[in-house]
C-alpha cells in the first residue's frame, strides 16, 4: 500500500503539470510577425536619423 502512495505523487504531479500547461496555453493566439516587424522598422528609422551634435 505504501508503494502505491509513492507512485501517486508523480502521477498527481503529471496531472497537475498537464492542467497547468493547458491553462497557460489557453490564451495563445496565432499571431503574425506584423507588430514586431513594425516596431523594428520604427527602431531602424530612429537610428538612421541624424542626431544633433552637442
Amino acid at each position: 500500500m505504501g508503494a502505491l502512495l509513492w507512485l501517486l505523487i508523480p502521477f498527481m504531479a503529471a496531472v497537475g503539470a498537464g492542467l497547468w500547461g493547458s491553462w497557460a496555453n489557453r490564451t495563445r493566439k496565432a499571431r503574425g510577425d506584423g507588430p514586431e516587424l513594425d516596431g523594428y522598422a520604427r527602431f531602424r528609422e530612429a537610428m538612421e536619423k541624424p542626431h544633433s551634435g552637442t
